[in-house]
């Protein structure tokens, strides 16, 4: 059993993370002119300065729901009632920062930092999936910072060396298969699935029961840039035996909100 000290060490080990990821992504865009925030990126009707300020909104709906939960609650009353204009005002309130975008998510992400280290670690966190523990909440935010910064890498042509950092979200994308199903409305096959990926240091990490007949094999990179819906399941080389490891990877969505699956326009990547 963990105790404190070892649950507050793995939540600092993550911030850190978050930290560095939120770090490399702000090196990938260096000064940002109104061109390059202009680009198209691969998530369609999406430009590089739409998805820095969907990481800045929802790292401040996340700072929201971390120290004032009942009010992001009663947020959540007004998307159910309208998602369309809801998700209207979110586009025009990015979009109205101009150029103060970029340091507004270096605020923000500053402050959610701080928000989550001075959390109970204990408390269930609110949000547009099921509550979460403040360590996975502050999981998820990494696996969006480095999701929608491979939609500005792919964007700009730039290059990311991948770190060990994918872990986390890793372990994330293992976690969330049964969401994957959930969300969909389907039901998940009673199949257990192992999966065993090797880290960009060269390590291997495992999920699982090894002794499982279905499996997912290969780069953890590779791993994550499927669970996120960055690239094609079928496109990338993971070794995937199994029915129900191959439907899994057909659907899987390690992120919160309404049922997707990868945009087909995202192969060639």
């Amino acid at each position: 059993m963990s105790s404190v000290r070892d649950v507050v060490a793995d939540i600092e080990g993550m911030l850190a993370d978050l930290q560095a990821e939120s770090d490399d992504l702000d090196a990938v865009l260096g000064t940002a002119t109104a061109d390059v925030l202009a680009t198209a990126t691969p998530a369609e009707g999406w430009s590089v300065g739409d998805t820095i300020g969907h990481l800045w909104f929802f790292d401040r709906e996340g700072r929201r729901a971390l120290q004032q939960p009942d009010d992001f609650l009663a947020g959540l009353d007004e998307l159910a009632a309208d998602v369309a204009g809801y998700l209207e005002r979110h586009i025009a309130e990015i979009r109205s920062l101009g150029e103060s975008l970029l340091p507004a998510w270096r605020e923000e992400r500053r402050l959610i930092i701080e928000a989550l280290r001075e959390i109970d670690p204990a408390v269930k966190v609110p949000w547009y999936g099921p509550p979460m523990s403040p360590m996975s909440f502050g999981t998820a935010r990494l696996m969006e910072t480095w999701a929608h910064g491979q939609d500005i890498v792919d964007a700009l042509g730039a290059t990311r060396e991948p770190t060990d950092r994918l872990r986390h979200i890793a372990h994330l994308g293992t976690r969330t298969r049964g969401f994957s199903y959930a969300v969909k409305g389907l039901e998940m096959p009673d199949v257990p699935v192992f999966v065993a990926l090797t880290s960009p240091s060269g390590e291997e990490w495992t999920w699982g029961e090894p002794s499982a007949t279905d499996r997912v094999a290969g780069d953890a990179l590779d791993f994550c840039l499927v669970v996120t819906q960055r690239r094609v399941a079928d496109e990338v080389p993971l070794t995937v035996e199994g029915d129900a490891a191959r439907e899994w990877m057909s659907i899987a969505q390690a992120f919160a909100g309404g049922p997707t699956t990868t945009d087909e326009s995202r192969r060639g990547l």
